[in-house]
């Protein structure tokens, strides 16, 4: 045997891994391998990164263990070598209301960031992406995107919901009680049940909120496999998925399928349209848009509103409605809704998908493999068809005017024929405003605007549910609007617009109001304004100052200084460019 035929180990010359695997000045390289159990065949298999974000800081992601394991497992199975490598989580839910929720969106950038450096670095062939926690999700995906390997991403499931007083309750029950138990329309012993019943297990928070906002928009994208989204954390479904991910990746490897070979256009407008018909989190505005940058797909927040206006609203979930992700697993998933709008021409059948098939393939695949079932055996309360929707238009609403000339997003819960109009109280910052609702200032009419909590002036663009949370609590949910360009959660409900572009650390004119200015809050005619002239407007921002930054140093810094705006997603990547 000659030298060349002993450090060959006949790896397809299409695998950048053959930098890392094949060849006599390799042998360092191979020992390496090989002092973490490695042998001869799996140096000659796709090298299979399985990205995982495991972590004992939130239900989200305690469990991603489990979950790697069973991709691991099957990838090897299928003919892999799976890697596995860890990244960074922030728990939104125990962060919120803090100085530390600043640090939620920079993780999905820092996400993205890790990722896309350890494929590169290493050599990946292929990667198995694993989200659980709000910005894993689109942090994954974004990484896969960069990257271009061919990828699969792989949720790790919702929580179930937890019980109280003989209802289904989520973590935005307890969120409200607080502002409930601060008017005093909840006891002590009654917020307290709630706090230990509410989130019985491992799971993302259990309502049609960010996490399951973006794992069900990742089937409509096409990086995930239709039917993936719904089996819930602790189900054994949900490693039946898990297994099927781990195969997945090495089949998209041998087939050399890739995110920029899945992306489109009609893709995105797939994802926008099922997001609007389930009442998905406003979040996934801001993903979407980071996502479409990412992938050099010409994709503006007016898209939003022109896919959303055509699209119904089909799926009544939390925090609109009273029932979960779980419930709408149970009728057959997120393909019974992709079924309908598909039926009555509102996405685009012949996207590609992760698996080889279109859309409307893979949903014939489903029907032949595991039976879905007919729309007339489906009876919930919660689902409608597109003949007879839950409302006429989609939940996501963007909002513009001299208020937000680059636009601002509102997730309608309720009606969405809102129209409200009131005086300003004018807050520098989240914790004002939520000792301005916990001790009962609140009035009926005001409108809360929090300024300098965007993505460069927070920096962060922290998300506020304790302080809506807390409004709609204290029995404002229709009479008081909150308005921000900083972000909500996905269990926010109520009137209220985040996002608002240009932010006020920019001179956006957010920044300019006074207390007491009269503004205009009108979703049918998608408004947002202010009472003044441009004349008043521009006498105001000669007077204006841009705030100092709120650090100068460390990683709140330089994420501060990177950020777009989030009319552009808040991306902090210019995008990849890809042959």
């Amino acid at each position: 045997m000659s030298s060349d035929d002993r450090f060959d180990h006949g790896k397809d010359e299409r695998l950048q891994s053959r930098e890392v695997t094949e060849g006599a000045e390799k042998a360092p390289h191979r020992a390496m391998f090989r002092a973490m159990g490695f042998d001869d065949e799996d140096l000659s298999s796709p090298m299979i990164g399985v990205a995982n974000p495991a972590a004992d800081i939130t239900p989200c992601n305690v469990h991603l263990d489990d979950v790697a394991d069973s991709a691991l497992e099957s990838a090897d199975a299928a003919g892999g070598m799976p890697i596995e490598f860890g990244t960074i989580t922030i728990s939104d839910a125990i962060s919120m209301g803090t100085e530390g929720m600043k640090a939620s969106l920079i993780s999905r950038e820092l996400i993205a960031d890790s990722v896309e450096l350890v494929s590169f670095g290493e050599r990946m062939d292929g990667l198995v992406t694993i989200g659980g926690c709000d910005k894993n999700m689109p942090g994954m995906m974004m990484a896969a995107i960069r990257t271009d390997l061919p990828s699969v991403f792989l949720y790790g499931g919702s929580i179930m919901p937890g019980e109280h007083e003989g209802r289904d309750v989520t973590i935005v029950q307890v969120f409200e009680g607080v502002g409930a138990y601060g008017t005093g329309e909840m006891d002590a012993e009654e917020l307290d049940d709630l706090e230990r019943n509410a989130c019985p297990g491992a799971g993302s928070c259990g309502g049609m909120f960010t996490a399951n906002t973006m794992a069900s928009v990742s089937e409509a994208l096409g990086l995930a496999p239709l039917g993936s989204a719904s089996p819930p954390a602790e189900d054994e479904e949900r490693y039946d998925v898990a297994e099927r991910a781990g195969e997945l990746a090495v089949e998209v490897v041998e087939a050399d399928r890739r995110p920029s070979d899945i992306l489109t256009r009609e893709s995105f407008e797939n994802a926008i349209a099922l997001q609007t018909a389930i009442g998905g989190s406003t979040n996934g505005v801001l993903h979407l848009l980071a996502l479409a940058r990412e992938a050099g797909i010409d994709l503006e927040i007016e898209d939003f509103d022109e896919i959303s206006r055509r699209t119904p609203k089909i799926a009544d979930l939390q925090p609109g409605g009273n029932s979960v992700m779980n419930d709408l697993h149970e009728l057959g998933g997120v393909p019974i809704v992709v079924r309908r709008l598909l039926e009555a021409d509102l996405i685009h059948g012949d996207a590609m998908t992760v698996t080889g098939r279109t859309i409307a393939e893979e949903l014939e695949h489903l029907e032949a493999e595991r039976g879905l079932p007919d729309d007339e055996e489906i009876e919930a309360d919660f689902l409608y068809t597109v003949e007879e929707p839950k409302q006429e238009e989609g939940a996501i609403k963007i909002l513009t005017g001299n208020l937000a000339p680059g636009g601002a997003v509102l997730k309608a819960t309720g009606e969405d024929q809102f129209h409200h109009e009131g005086p300003a109280r004018i807050f520098e910052n989240e914790e004002d405003a939520m000792r301005y609702v916990q001790e009962g200032d609140i009035e009926s009419g005001d409108v809360i605007v929090i300024r300098n909590e965007g993505p460069q002036g927070g920096p962060g663009m922290r998300e506020m549910l304790g302080v809506t949370a807390a409004v709609v609590g204290a029995g404002h949910e229709g009479d008081v609007a909150l308005i921000t360009d900083g972000r909500f959660s996905g269990a926010t409900r109520g009137p209220m617009i985040g996002h608002v572009a240009p932010e006020a650390f920019v001179g956006g004119p957010i920044g300019l109001l006074e207390d007491g200015d009269e503004i205009t809050v009108d979703i049918p005619e998608r408004t947002l304004a202010v009472d003044a002239s441009d004349e008043e407007l521009e006498a105001r921002r000669e007077e204006w100052d841009r705030p100092e930054p709120a650090y100068d140093a460390g990683v709140l810094a330089k994420y501060g200084r990177d950020f777009d705006s989030a009319s552009n997603g808040a991306v902090t990547n210019p995008g990849v460019k890809r042959e």
